[in-house]
């Protein structure tokens, strides 16, 4: 069993900077893509960014390219959202996944195995 904890969420004025970290525990975090999804009020779980086993390849929405960066320390078990030049419409809940183990880089939400409980990202104008 793979548990995900999400932490530096928080409250940040538009055009600031946020760091999420996503700790890994219960399996080796190099057995998994990882990903970054978020929630908005009344929205679907929509798809921020993903990120290879051995983090060379990676992926991002188009609402975020360019502002969001995903990484990870396989040898910390800790997988980062930074983000950057936040907006009012990045305002959700910020979810991170393991992947398949074993699998390739991964965009769609019901590829995911594992989820953490959340961190609240709140952005005011």
């Amino acid at each position: 069993q793979v548990q995900l904890v999400e932490s530096g969420g928080g409250l940040v004025q538009a055009g600031g900077s946020l760091r999420l970290s996503c700790a890994v525990s219960g399996r080796t975090l190099s057995r998994y893509p990882m990903g970054w999804f978020r929630q908005a009020p009344r929205n679907e779980r929509e798809f921020v960014a993903a990120i290879s086993r051995d983090g060379g390849t990676t992926n991002y929405a188009d609402s975020v390219k360019g502002r969001f960066t995903i990484s990870r320390g396989n040898a910390k078990n800790t997988v980062y959202l930074q983000m950057n030049n936040l907006k009012p419409e990045d305002t959700a809940v910020y979810y991170c996944a393991a992947g398949p183990e074993f699998g390739g880089i991964v965009s769609e939400s019901s590829a995911y195995e594992y989820w953490g409980q959340g961190t609240q990202v709140t952005v005011s104008s």
